[in-house]
Parts: structure tokens; sequence; C-alpha cells
């Protein structure tokens, strides 16, 4: 028996995508010209690599409008070079003036750091959430008493936070503000059960307002 080509198997995306083209060219008959010919998006999306959390469509924002980054777990980690990569290309070469760290309730690695489980080679990756998990213990044991579904949810909100921290730190948006380039670093959340997003209210415009928004955020996790 002849292997299938793989490509016969997946058809029924391909014509999706013929449909999905037609619409947009519905809509603008010069969308993918003029979009071929430039990119100049406002906004960097750092998020989750979970399927259920589609960057462009959660805020509605046509392809060429917003520059992606997604990870397991929406993590920024100063040694990864991929990531790093994807900010300094969205600041310096296409100038964008916001970065949005977008984590979601229910994050499968959230909760595996919640729980200490053990998943295999991400757990290496997850590692850095562990460290927020210890950083917060105290915290979370606090909240862990009313229920783990909070626990968790409260664990999502944290790591945004510790991301958005970390972005303010990197050399990249360092050396925008101290250029005077426009960067303002936002925070938010998403939630799977009802598709809305929600303001963590960790918005740094300068790196002098990293530990003030960072402690304001904190305080009013535990209100």
């Amino acid at each position: 028996m002849s292997a299938k080509n793989p490509t016969q198997s997946l058809g029924h995306l391909f014509e999706q995508n013929k449909a999905w083209a037609g619409r947009i060219r519905q809509q603008d008959p010069d969308f993918f010209l003029k979009l071929s010919q430039q990119q100049s998006p406002s906004y960097l999306w750092i998020g989750c690599s979970d399927s259920r959390v589609p960057a462009n469509q959660i805020v509605g924002l046509l392809p060429g409008e917003l520059f992606v980054h997604r990870n397991v777990a929406n993590l920024v980690v100063h040694t990864d070079l991929n990531c790093l990569s994807v900010m300094q290309f969205a600041v310096d070469i296409l100038k964008v003036r916001h970065i949005i760290v977008c984590g979601h309730y229910g994050c499968s690695g959230v909760l595996a750091a919640l729980r200490r489980d053990r998943l295999g080679l991400s757990d290496n990756w997850l590692r850095h959430l562990q460290d927020v998990r210890q950083k917060h213990g105290k915290f979370l044991e606090s909240v862990t008493g009313k229920s783990d579904a909070i626990a968790a949810d409260r664990l999502c909100e944290l790591n945004v936070i510790e991301q958005v921290v970390n972005v303010c730190h990197t050399s990249i948006a360092r050396d925008a503000w101290e250029r005077g380039q426009e960067l303002v670093v936002h925070g938010w959340i998403y939630s799977l059960q009802d598709g809305i997003l929600r303001d963590l209210n960790v918005t740094a415009a300068e790196f002098q307002e990293t530990l003030p928004v960072y402690e304001a955020a904190l305080a009013a996790l535990s209100q």
C-alpha cells in the first residue's frame, strides 16, 4: 500500500484558507497586496501557546496589526534568545508602541507549577514558573485554603505581573526608554470561559515606573 500524501489528510484546512482569503478580499480587494509590501504593527503580543488563546482574534485585529510571540505559559526569560529577538525586532525595527504580556486562566503550565506535576522535558521551561510560585508561596498558601481554583487563578495573574517586570528589565525596553522612544508595557489576562480580557493594571511607560506598578498590582491581588 502506498503512503498517503500528508497534504491530502489536511485538505479541509486548505479549503478553509481559500474561504478566509476570499472573505478578506471581498472586504478589501487590495488587502493582501498592501500587506505584502510592509508591516507596521503598533503592538507586540507575548502570550501563551495555548490553542484556545488566538491573539489576533481576541483583540479583533487583522493580519499585520499585531506582532506575536507565544510560548508555554507566556514566559519572558532573560536567556531566551527567541523571545528577546522578537522583542528587539518589534521595538527597534518595527517601532511598536505597546508590548502586551497576556496570560490566561486555566493555563496548563501554571497548573503544573502549582501542583508540582512532572510533565517531561517542559519541566525545565516551567522551572521559571516554579520560581514565581515559590516567590509568592505565602500568598498562594493563604488563598489555597479557599480553593485550588482560586490559587491557580492568582498564580496565572502573578505570572503575568512577573513577566511584565521581566520585559521592563530587558536591555531592549530600557534602551528604548533611554533614547526617548514611546513604549508602554502592559499585563493582561484572558478568560477562556467568557472570552473577555482583563487589565491587571501593571502598566509601565518608563523604567522608573516598574517597581511602583509592580507593588501596586501585587497589593491589588491581596485585597
